[in-house]
């Protein structure tokens, strides 16, 4: 698949969790984004050790799976000014 097409694929379900609901859209971009950096982290550092046949594609792709969710969070806060419905209850 291509790069492109899994940003926009993953801009439109991370803006539509957003869109139904702030706390949920918030909660899992930054867990998801938490938990691919942390996998990505491990294989770089594991891949400084001992270099494996793991194609650089992979790293790409997990590099995007730590941006993106963090970017639509970003608009998001930015678009709501930070006045989330969550926070005033």
């Amino acid at each position: 698949m291509n790069y492109t097409i899994a940003i926009l694929l993953q801009i439109i379900a991370y803006s539509t969790l957003w869109l139904y609901d702030e706390y949920v859209g918030l909660l899992t971009c930054m867990i998801i984004a938490f938990v691919s950096a942390g996998i990505l982290i491990f294989s770089l550092v594991i891949e400084m050790v001992e270099k494996s046949k793991v194609p650089k594609s992979y790293f790409i792709w997990m590099l995007l799976f730590c941006i993106i969710p963090v970017i639509v969070a970003l608009f998001f806060s930015f678009l709501y000014d930070g006045n989330f419905d969550w926070l005033r209850e």
